[in-house]
């Protein structure tokens, strides 16, 4: 009895010693950290405006605010802006979507501004690959409204998950406001 007692605890001691060793650090836990949030934000909008019906796509609760429509079609321009910067990785987003005004594009179906909004949330998740924390610090020219400034990579990928965090706080805000649940206030399985 006494030889199995031995014999266990032998073959208990190296997984024991192995639970205690500390982990290996991260490769490039910043550039991680951004695009968790980044991608977790991605879905939760994704989930947000599909869950939305149609009929909502026009509804802004103020004259001074935007549409539910505008808002998907702004998010989505928006991220090709931001992840566009993120490396040689450059989006070939539909000419007509450059050229078509925001307003107008706030019209559109329903399917048609979610599936650009998915498309330019998978084109982002492409980008995000080329990111490392040692090329946060990259400088990027960012050309908007014919006005040129250079930025860094870090500010961009910050800019990006902080602008994603505000259009989602808005799109759970108008959502509330037609006694829909917003995605990230749903109930999770299993709980």
């Amino acid at each position: 009895m006494r030889l199995l007692r031995l014999t266990a605890a032998a073959l208990a001691l190296p997984v024991a010693l192995a639970a205690q060793q500390p982990a290996a650090p991260q490769a490039n836990p910043i550039t991680a950290a951004f695009k968790g949030r980044i991608l977790a934000s991605h879905r939760v909008l994704a989930q947000a405006f599909d869950s939305i019906p149609e009929s909502k796509f026009t509804y802004k609760p103020t004259p001074a605010q935007l549409t539910i429509g505008y808002i998907a079609q702004h998010v989505a321009s928006d991220s090709y802006l931001f992840c566009n910067t993120f490396g040689a990785m450059k989006s070939s987003e539909d000419p007509k979507d450059k050229t078509t005004p925001d307003s107008v594009k706030a019209t559109w179906p329903k399917a048609e501004l979610v599936s650009k909004l998915k498309a330019s949330f998978a084109f982002c998740a492409q980008a995000l690959d080329q990111l490392t924390d040692a090329t946060l610090p990259e400088q990027e020219k960012l050309t908007f409204n014919g006005n040129s400034r250079t930025v860094t990579r870090a500010a961009m990928a910050l800019g990006h998950a902080l602008d994603l965090a505000d259009h989602y706080s808005q799109i759970s805000n108008y959502m509330r406001l037609n006694g829909m649940i917003p995605p990230s206030a749903l109930p999770r399985p299993g709980r």
